[in-house]
């Protein structure tokens, strides 16, 4: 059987390689030493250089026919405006890359990283990997200078990472790892919550776009919104500071003042010059939280600096850039408060490349046994005393919160308010039954149904006029509407079950639409049964 030969693609490099007169045989250089080495016959060797070192070229080919007289050296001119330039550099090497015939049934081929700028080498790295060059890397070094060995060595490194079995090992250690920080080191059992934390801990790490963040409130937005910022921080993609703000709390010219900053003078009370959340976010990461409250004014704004990374702040004339990322969170269907005018087609259209909806507590009752663990830590961390649940108290606590009875209207806010308060009143320590029934009843009367409490549901929806004019049939009906409505995400998950077999009979349902025009009877949104939850 015939024996490969050896083929060795590699730069010039103009500074070890330089020199001439008889004393360059005392110093080590790369592209010829490689064919000095006694255990590496290079059958070929193809050389790239710049035409500005043709004449170090030439005397390195010599040098190379000198001490391996069976080496066929091919050398090739490709220019560089700036062998610092990664794009330009990529570029020229692909294309060289590209226009080689290697014959992969006679030919090893080793890519030589010695030589070239840091960016050079890079390139001929990825190019190997990517298989344009099929082959393996080649590194030479000098030796000891006290052994005044010239020729120094070699070491052949294969990319082929199936091999590597250790090092898949640690790169799957380490996703597991940034997902586990992701969920706050809560062992979550729900498939498809880990789905999304997984996908999610994919885009915070590969990508700076906007990321909008849908749920209802107490979902984990805001927490999970910071574990992402704390993870690019980890990774150096970030050096910023994480900025969040619950838009609900700021109106008008507070808004514009809060967001972006104001000069002095720009309305009364305006004393000194403001710079602003999007500014103080500048390198780092901006939550904006319940978005959807943003007036249309701060919408346009908040664009413009998404796009062009420059806004203005109230009152002045000169622009003020920043480069932050946007997390952006809401309870609200933002495609209906488009439809209605509330919020801006092209903002959203920005902002929801990445879109994640957090489930409801609820629809994740095999992960509130975990999260019990974890707020009873985190109630220990804040107060420096350790609380655990008698076994009669656990048992029967959990019983009634994987229940179909136990609500969770406001996610884990209401979780960690109710152990916070069994907490509080453990003696000794120990949540006692009683404690775990006494909170039982305390979530029961909390979550009581719009049946129990139907009138005053409706008059906090409707006015006098409008509940005297509905009819008492229509009445127990709208309140069993606004239940479902209430305990479902969207419009359509909630016309789904609300019209679950008249829907089968239809060509094309579209529950949104019927359910939308019902409550219009009564002269109710969505979003209203949203507002006054």
């Amino acid at each position: 059987m015939t024996r490969k030969g050896i083929v060795v693609v590699g730069l010039l490099g103009p500074n070890l390689d330089s020199g001439d007169g008889p004393d360059r045989w005392d110093r080590w250089r790369p592209t010829v030493s490689i064919c000095q080495q006694e255990d590496l016959l290079v059958s070929r060797y193809e050389l790239i250089y710049q035409s500005r070192y043709e004449k170090l070229a030439e005397l390195v080919i010599g040098d190379i026919r000198a001490v391996s007289p069976e080496t066929e050296v091919r050398p090739t001119v490709i220019e560089f405006d700036d062998p610092w330039d990664l794009e330009e550099v990529f570029g020229e090497l692909l294309d060289f890359a590209k226009a080689q015939k290697f014959d992969a049934d006679r030919e090893n081929v080793l890519v030589h990283i010695t030589t070239g700028t840091h960016v050079q080498q890079i390139c001929m790295f990825l190019l190997a990997e990517a298989r344009y060059f099929p082959g393996k890397l080649v590194q030479t070094a000098m030796t000891d200078k006290r052994e005044r060995e010239v020729a120094g060595w070699y070491r052949v490194i294969d990319l082929d990472l199936s091999k590597y079995d250790r090092l898949a090992s640690r790169f799957a250690k380490e996703r597991a790892e940034s997902v586990t920080f992701l969920k706050s080191g809560i062992p979550t059992l729900n498939k498809q919550f880990n789905k999304l934390i997984d996908r999610i801990e994919e885009v915070a790490i590969r990508s700076r776009n906007p990321i909008l963040l849908t749920g209802p409130t107490g979902a984990g937005k805001s927490k999970l919104a910071r574990r992402v910022y704390q993870l690019k921080r980890e990774r150096h993609q970030v050096t910023g500071d994480f900025v969040e703000i619950n838009c609900a709390t700021i109106r008008g010219d507070a808004a514009m003042s809060a967001l972006f900053g104001h000069v002095k003078g720009a309305f009364t009370g305006a004393l000194k010059d403001r710079p602003g959340l999007l500014r103080a976010a500048n390198n780092g990461l901006l939550f904006l939280d319940e978005i959807g409250e943003l007036g249309l004014d701060e919408q346009a704004m908040l664009l413009r600096a998404l796009e062009e990374k420059v806004f203005l702040p109230l009152g002045g004339d000169k622009e003020v850039r920043s480069d932050f990322q946007l997390i952006a969170g809401t309870n609200r269907d933002l495609s209906l408060m488009v439809r209605e005018g509330r919020f801006r087609e092209d903002l959203l259209a920005r902002i929801n490349l990445w879109t994640f909806r957090l489930p409801r507590l609820k629809d994740r009752s095999e992960d509130i046994e975990p999260n019990l663990e974890f707020e009873l830590e985190e109630y220990a961390n804040r107060h420096g005393a350790r609380v655990t649940f008698s076994r009669e108290a656990r048992a029967k606590f959990l019983k009634f919160a994987v229940s179909g009875e136990a609500q969770w209207q406001g996610n884990f806010r209401d979780l960690n308010s109710s152990i916070t308060r069994m907490a509080t009143l453990a003696p000794g320590g120990r949540i006692s039954a009683e404690v775990a029934e006494e909170e039982i009843e305390r979530l029961r009367e909390q979550w009581a149904t719009p049946a129990e409490n139907g009138d005053d549901l409706l008059e906090s929806l409707l006015d006098a006029e409008s509940m005297e004019s509905i009819d008492l049939f229509d009445r127990m009906q709208l309140q069993a509407v606004i239940k479902i409505c209430r305990e479902s995400s969207t419009l359509s998950e909630a016309g789904r079950k609300l019209f679950a077999t008249s829907r089968k009979k239809k060509k094309t349902a579209n529950d949104a639409d019927r359910l939308r025009k019902y409550l219009a009877r009564f002269g109710l949104s969505w979003q209203d049964l949203q507002d006054k939850r």
